[in-house]
């Protein structure tokens, strides 16, 4: 192919490298798998530019979920349990998902049943923000549960409420 795109056809590999330094551009190969191979002339620093652009464009509507991690104990007072519900929050609102794990130590252990009363007061709470991706699961010395928020972030929610009074305005 030309630089305006254009179809040269099926061309000697000597005969494309004069016609690409004649325009002082570059003969580069398109589809090396083709039969023959396709190659374009075009200037490649402007080419390599392009591509590098098209992929951080790419790159910045993509969407990173992270996994955050809130650690509770059964004997948690009333006060540090909706602490850590409230951080929770925080965390969807963010759009990130929680793993909540309920961890015992000792003689804690021969006391599950307390553990599973809190992890299922806790996937209550939780239940109107979120949505339990895995149920509770005991895993030894610990109980763990992973939530997935329902809740949008928080920035693409402020963005649909500007948008919303830009509206309403005007």
């Amino acid at each position: 192919m030309g630089e305006a795109g254009e179809q040269l056809g099926i061309i000697d590999l000597s005969k494309a490298l004069a016609m690409a330094n004649e325009r002082n551009l570059d003969l580069v190969e398109v589809a090396p798998e083709g039969v023959p191979p396709v190659c374009r002339i075009l200037n490649y620093g402007k080419f390599k530019y392009a591509i590098r652009k098209k992929e951080k464009e790419a790159s910045k509507k993509q969407r990173v979920i992270r996994v955050k991690e809130i650690k509770v104990r059964p004997k948690i007072d009333e006060h540090d349990y909706q602490t850590k519900l409230n951080m929770a929050w925080k965390f969807f609102n963010h759009g990130d998902k929680v793993k909540l794990t309920l961890m015992f130590r000792g003689r804690e252990l021969s006391h599950k049943e307390l553990g599973r009363q809190l992890m299922d007061r806790a996937v209550s709470d939780l239940s109107e923000v979120a949505e339990l991706e895995a149920p509770p699961k005991d895993e030894g010395m610990q109980i763990v549960a992973l939530f997935n928020p329902k809740v949008q972030p928080q920035k693409a929610a402020a963005k649909e409420t500007n948008l919303e009074k830009e509206e309403e305005n005007g």
